[in-house]
């Protein structure tokens, strides 16, 4: 029989990932990937001030990344840098003050480790009730943006000729990142909450025929890569996080033979507009 902890840590890892996955899905589908590392880096600042203000460490670090996902959007509009500058600016940017925050701090003492690579064994009952109430309020959110964010991530004139409103919609969708970045925290921990959030993503999109068939697969395979990880971990006596993310690794490496696979089709091909906001940001 399964200790406490231990199935604490699979209900606390299955419900990140059923969260993770369909979002995932549409940072694969507009080649976002650098934006969730900017969010995850941007949430060790949170953490500090958490620590400073002593606030609950789940609001702070939402609050950092919707600031961050804000200032984004408005530096993007000033048309100075590119927006793969403007990423890699905020995400160092974000870190560095976080851990230096952290070190004029020498009255805390903590577990940096744990925040930087999570401690899924330690979640407690509250941490879980947060992560499956916070990720239904997503997941319900998402179904609501889900066609509008899905014809601007196809093409955006035509979302905005619709009068879809797609700036309205990426707003929404970055605001549900940060909400994500902060319940997942605890999880996998902030270097490697992006891993989660792209590895079953672009595990499943090679055997889905749709878009919305794909968001569940992404949540399946979170969600065996968390038992599989959090089994080895046990097996071998492996940091859980890290190992969750291995499982999920070894997942989409079996993915790439043949024999698991499927033709994708023209649904799932990388789409050409998804990066023409940050087109018009560079100078």
């Amino acid at each position: 029989m399964l200790d406490d902890f231990f199935t604490r840590a699979i209900l606390a890892g299955i419900g990140v990932a059923l969260v993770a996955g369909p979002l995932g899905c549409f940072i694969v589908w507009r080649r976002l990937a650098y934006f969730g590392d900017t969010l995850s880096h941007a949430a060790l600042l949170g953490v500090a001030l958490a620590f400073l203000f002593e606030i609950n460490i789940t609001l702070a670090v939402f609050g950092v990344s919707a600031c961050v996902s804000i200032a984004l959007l408005l530096l993007q509009k000033q048309g100075t840098l590119s927006s793969d500058a403007l990423l890699g600016l905020l995400a160092h940017s974000a870190l560095a003050l976080g851990l230096v925050a952290l070190a004029f701090m020498t009255w805390i003492r903590m577990d940096l480790m744990g925040f930087l690579f999570g401690d899924i064994l330690a979640v407690s009952k509250m941490d879980i009730a947060i992560i499956w109430l916070g990720g239904g309020v997503v997941l319900a959110i998402l179904a609501v943006i889900w066609r509008p964010l899905f014809a601007a991530t196809i093409n955006r004139e035509l979302a905005e000729a619709e009068g879809m409103n797609p700036e309205r919609v990426n707003i929404i969708f970055m605001l549900l990142m940060a909400a994500v970045i902060a319940i997942s925290m605890k999880i996998v921990g902030v270097l490697l909450i992006t891993a989660m959030l792209i590895i079953p993503s672009a595990t499943a999109r090679r055997f889905s025929s749709g878009p919305e068939q794909m968001a569940l697969l992404a949540a399946v395979i979170g969600s065996a890569a968390v038992v599989g990880g959090l089994f080895g971990s046990l097996e071998w006596d492996t940091p859980a996080g890290p190992s969750i993310v291995v499982a999920a690794l070894l997942l989409f490496i079996l993915s790439l033979f043949p024999v698991f696979s499927r033709r994708k089709t023209q649904t799932m091909e990388p789409v050409k507009s998804a990066n023409e906001p940050q087109k018009g940001a560079r100078s």
